[in-house]
């Protein structure tokens, strides 16, 4: 059923939802608080693993 996974044809159809659903004016700031969290995700983790080396 699977066997190849994601073929590009599927995220289209992805994308075309998502900006369906979300609006095209709202998609960049959505991207951009994604982005902003993902960063301040990577700045925890990486203080947390300092923490535990000392």
């Amino acid at each position: 059923m699977l066997r190849n996974g994601l073929e590009p044809w599927h995220l289209l159809v992805l994308a075309v939802v998502v900006i369906a659903v979300f609006g095209s004016k709202k998609l960049p700031d959505t991207a951009r608080a994604l982005g902003k969290s993902m960063r301040i995700l990577k700045s925890e983790a990486k203080a947390m693993k300092d923490e535990n080396a000392t």
